[in-house]
């Protein structure tokens, strides 16, 4: 139980840090307070970072109150109305009715669009897949909306206020364009019709210039595996070269075709985020080359990490994989890896619904971020057919 509650409060304040909010909720013993910059007690300018004591039971009941506090309170000090309490041993007491009636009910509207997302049977089926999907890839962004209706003070939840939302993330980032998904699926729920050019404006996520530039090699991925010294660490940076595996899929896959099947294909389990799907090795020779194959008898030669979805999150598990990275100094991150895997399947001819079912993700997800690359490709085609038909 305290374990599970751990893992609320660190998905509550990952989500707030993805917002930009500095405030974060902090368990100290059986109760939780707040912790960051707030305004000086002696009345001096500036804010300095301090505790605050919200007088709440450190359980799930205890941090959804506690989130609310913490953006009545974010909000107070965006305003300058933030007052510390008279006596410094009293929590800190909110007027829930200085909340306006629009704040309550946008509160409402997004808890009523947060039960609709959990109760859709595909994701009923796969809720750990749900949850990460929830923290990870939607509420940043709807905490995004809270936030910018309190410094606009706008009125109502409308076309105008999502664009602003929209608007606030930089463009052709990552994270605009999946601002821009979570927030038609928001729209489209609440019967919010947005304008015609919106795709548009959320889209154009590729790959970032720095990134575009720097894929690497076959080589430098093969040069770079000689700085893990750890056996188990060496494996699973050869599956996630092969195979284009997400972080946390290495640890969700069923290997074995890795010992029964000379193609040497691997499929990724349900319970991931994107759910079922098999993964053909390109270049097939890394299979051996990473001694790849000794995994189909004994999966326990991977790194141990909890994988039990009642303790952990896939999140959690996808991050213990990028600070391995970070903690070997890899050249390159875990989505390197991946990107260039889509890169080589292109490079191949794969079809591109193809490479995208083994990716686990849409052929319009897929075309938008390698478009580059596969223009190229189609291009070339193109020419090399043309000047094959002069020849004849």
């Amino acid at each position: 139980m305290a374990l599970a509650f751990a893992t609320s409060l660190a998905q509550c304040n990952s989500a707030l840090r993805c917002t930009g909010i500095r405030l974060r909720i902090e368990q100290r013993g059986k109760l939780l307070c707040l912790r960051g910059p707030l305004p000086q007690r002696n009345g001096e300018p500036g804010l300095k970072v301090q505790r605050l004591s919200l007088g709440l039971n450190a359980d799930e009941a205890g941090l959804a109150l506690a989130l609310q506090q913490l953006h009545q309170v974010q909000q107070q000090v965006n305003l300058g109305g933030f007052i510390w309490p008279s006596n410094p041993q009293e929590v800190v007491k909110i007027d829930k009715t200085s909340k306006s009636d629009f704040q309550q009910e946008l509160q409402e509207q997004l808890q009523r669009f947060e039960a609709h997302f959990f109760n859709d049977p595909r994701r009923r089926r796969n809720p750990a897949g749900a949850r990460t999907t929830w923290f990870a890839a939607y509420r940043p962004y709807l905490n995004r909306i809270a936030n910018t209706s309190t410094q606009t003070a706008s009125q109502t939840l409308s076309v105008e206020l999502l664009e602003q939302v929209l608007e606030s993330y930089e463009l052709a980032s990552r994270a605009r364009q999946q601002c821009g998904l979570v927030l038609a699926v928001l729209a489209r729920f609440q019967g919010i019709v947005l304008p015609a050019d919106w795709p548009e404006r959320a889209g154009g996520y590729g790959l970032h210039q720095a990134q575009f530039r720097s894929l690497p090699s076959d080589n430098s991925i093969l040069e770079a595996i000689e700085l893990i010294p750890n056996p188990a660490w060496q494996l699973a940076y050869g599956l996630m070269a092969t195979y284009g595996l997400r972080n946390h899929e290495l640890f969700f896959c069923d290997f074995a075709g890795l010992e029964q099947d000379s193609a040497a294909v691997v499929r990724v389990l349900p319970t991931t985020k994107t759910g079922e799907h098999q993964v053909w090795p390109f270049q097939p020779e890394w299979v051996d080359r990473f001694n790849l194959r000794r995994l189909g008898g004994d999966r326990s030669l991977l790194p141990p990490i909890c994988t039990d979805l009642k303790r952990t999150t896939l999140q959690q598990v996808g991050r213990r994989v990028a600070e391995q990275f970070r903690r070997y100094q890899l050249p390159f991150t875990p989505y390197d890896l991946r990107h260039a895997w889509a890169l080589r399947t292109i490079h191949f001819g794969l079809p591109d619904t193809v490479a995208a079912r083994m990716m686990g993700h849409s052929v319009a997800i897929h075309t938008r971020t390698y478009h580059h690359w596969i223009t190229r490709r189609d291009q070339q085609m193109a020419v090399d057919a043309a000047l094959a038909r002069r020849s004849d």
